[in-house]
């Protein structure tokens, strides 16, 4: 069985580290270098770094920030926001990411997925899907632009293309959970999980300990991502592993 992986994620907006709820209503949490540093230091296993808004405001991710905090890491480091060429993704790489993420551009051209796959490999490519339930569906849609544009795509749907189009990994937020503090997703997370051979990564809600085993037992995850938790100290990232393999999580 695979270990489980524990993941903060640093949502970049102008050069700062912001975490909101349910997307909206960002407050300030820091500056992305130096708290990569310290989860580096603390034991994660790996780092997710969106810019945030460089889709919605049209624009390439920062290269710097990336190129500084991959100076200050040793751990894997997934990079994401306003990645839609080929170009982008090399450029990423060279700035010093590990693996990529693309959301909006995917979905507006999904042969991005195969692509970046051909070029870099599978195990570079994290689709991430950002996702909320639809009533009338009675299923979960896409959603992209950071969470401001409803899709009319089935997420179900989407992330089996995904991963037949290349994808290594599924990068997942509930858009109902994010921010609430209240639990991940866990019917989200385990029809995606149930539905694709590929490590899907569970994003909104955590809120307490006990949130990521219930996402690992009962949501199917392999990895679990969180922010808000991590970045204020309500849970060190030390504390959690330990927690978890008292509770027989294996976890790296």
């Amino acid at each position: 069985m695979l270990t489980k992986r524990i993941i903060p994620c640093l949502d970049v907006k102008d050069g700062r580290v912001v975490k909101g709820v349910n997307f909206v209503n960002l407050r300030d949490a820091g500056d992305p270098v130096e708290l990569a540093a310290l989860y580096d230091r603390e034991g994660a296993d790996e780092l997710v770094f969106l810019d945030i808004s460089a889709s919605n405001e049209g624009r390439a991710t920062m290269i710097e920030v990336v190129r500084q905090t991959a100076g200050e890491i040793s751990i894997p480091f997934t990079v994401g926001g306003g990645i839609s060429h080929v170009d982008d993704m090399k450029r990423i790489l060279r700035a010093g990411a590990d693996k990529i993420g693309i959301n909006t551009a995917a979905v507006l051209n999904p042969s991005l997925i195969q692509e970046g796959a051909l070029k870099f490999g599978s195990q570079c490519i994290v689709v991430a899907v950002d996702a909320k339930f639809n009533e009338a569906w009675g299923e979960w849609e896409v959603y992209t632009h950071g969470g401001r544009k409803p899709t009319g795509i089935r997420a179900l749907a989407w992330v089996k293309e995904a991963e037949s189009r290349g994808a290594g990994e599924i990068l997942l937020t509930s858009m109902d959970a994010d921010g609430t503090k209240d639990g991940f997703d866990l019917p989200l997370t385990r029809a995606v999980s149930s539905l694709v051979h590929i490590p899907v990564i569970a994003s909104g809600g955590a809120g307490r300990q006990e949130h990521f085993y219930d996402v690992f037992t009962e949501g199917l995850a392999d990895a679990a991502l969180a922010a808000t938790i991590f970045h204020y100290k309500e849970i060190a990232v030390p504390d959690l592993k330990l927690d978890l393999k008292h509770r027989g999580v294996e976890i790296r």
